[in-house]
């Protein structure tokens, strides 16, 4: 677990150095992989003092390591937290979060349409350990508000919502979790910290996958929380004890992958705003869901708290899967695949990807569309892509009989 100062520096800057010095050797001007499992210790009270985290140092892997505190350093800096930890994937993250802080009886407030893995926790698990969920339709701030002050312990949020990108307003709900002495936490992977800072805004935690845009090659898993220290340290200890750690080398690739963030957010979030504004003219698309359009129900709360609107956009064809299977095959500069924020482009529908998970009368609650299709921009020429996505709505037009 990390928990060095904050940095000033530029969030570019950031990404290339921050967390990197301390663990360096030899000169070298990359951070190493180390797969030592343990460290060892001639001086028996040294030892002794890193084991009860008065000294700092690393005594056993599953605890913590130095490519991993490289990892989590950077992400710290990038949020402005005080304190980062690690885990194996994004759901460890989520779910170590949330065990670490509920327990019977408790009650936690969120919003309908998270992800679909997130959403099985609030339904499935959380309810057998006999704590209240609270699930209110996105974007209704007034509903959630009305929730908070029946009382809560969570207030979790997702902004942007995977896969339909709903926004949700991190001040004013983070005012009203406060106001009942709820600890505010936000997922902020689609966003990333190149496009919002939660803790900013009132957070008390702030969440990632660092599988999807973090990492951005799609070659490496783990999950990342960050907030104040205290909190941090509760959720560590979790983690330490229920064993969910990031490995070395997959927090290498992160921290490798982290250097062009800036670069890839920025160059996925003009091609997403390109290819929203595309689709919202093709026949046969009856919505096209992207925070940055006018059209967008809360664009002007995005407009507010973000700093861009991301790579991720979601549309909905009207003939739903049927159709659906039949655009999706003839794309050329695309994985189909349960996958996102990586450097290629990658399409899925929700009933595979984000909400596999859910049955259709599931997703139907949370207003996803059976013919939705998520979309995460590459990096790819944008002019490819559109090119690209009109050959395949050609196909889709001759080959569809509604």
């Amino acid at each position: 677990m990390s928990n060095n100062n904050i940095s000033a520096i530029g969030i570019g800057t950031n990404a290339v150095w921050a967390g990197e010095e301390e663990q360096r050797v030899h000169r070298a001007t990359q951070v190493p992989v180390v797969v030592s499992v343990a460290y060892s210790y001639e001086d028996m009270d040294e030892w002794y003092d890193v084991a009860i985290g008065k000294k700092s140092g690393h005594i056993y892997g599953r605890n913590t390591n130095p490519t991993v505190q490289a990892f989590e350093d950077k992400v710290r800096a990038l949020e402005g937290a005080e304190a980062a930890t690690s885990f194996s994937t994004g759901m460890a993250a989520i779910s170590n979060t949330l065990y670490t802080f509920l327990r019977p009886g408790d009650r936690i407030v969120s919003i309908k349409d998270t992800y679909g893995g997130t959403n099985k926790i609030f339904t499935e698990f959380l309810p057998a350990m006999n704590i209240q969920v609270a699930l209110c339709t996105t974007g209704d701030h007034e509903a959630i508000e009305e929730e908070i002050k029946k009382g809560c312990k969570i207030l979790y949020l997702e902004t942007p919502t995977n896969p339909t990108v709903k926004i949700t307003d991190i001040e004013r709900m983070a005012k009203a979790g406060k106001g009942v002495g709820a600890l505010v936490v936000v997922d902020n992977t689609f966003a990333t910290p190149i496009n919002q800072n939660p803790l900013m805004l009132g957070a008390d935690l702030v969440i990632h996958s660092a599988t999807k845009f973090l990492g951005g090659h799609a070659d490496a898993l783990g999950g990342v929380v960050c907030g104040n220290k205290e909190l941090v340290e509760k959720i560590y200890h979790y983690r330490e004890i229920n064993g969910a750690t990031l490995d070395p080398w997959a927090a290498y690739l992160l921290l490798r992958g982290m250097k062009t963030l800036k670069l890839r957010v920025e160059r996925q979030q003009q091609s997403a705003m390109e290819i929203a504004k595309h689709l919202q003219n093709k026949a046969g698309v009856e919505a096209v869901y992207y925070p940055g359009l006018e059209t967008h129900v809360n664009h002007d709360i995005a407009k507010k708290q973000m700093r861009g609107f991301g790579g991720m956009l979601s549309f909905a064809l009207k003939g739903g899967m049927e159709a659906v299977s039949i655009l999706l095959p003839q794309l050329k500069y695309a994985h189909r695949a349960a996958n996102l924020g990586a450097v290629e482009t990658t399409y899925g529908p929700a009933r595979t990807t984000s909400h596999v998970e859910c049955t259709v009368e599931e997703r139907k609650a949370m207003g996803i569309p059976e013919g939705l299709v998520r979309i995460s921009v590459g990096i790819e020429d944008v002019e490819d892509l559109i090119a690209d996505l009109d050959q395949a709505f050609e196909h889709l037009y001759q080959n569809y009989k509604a």
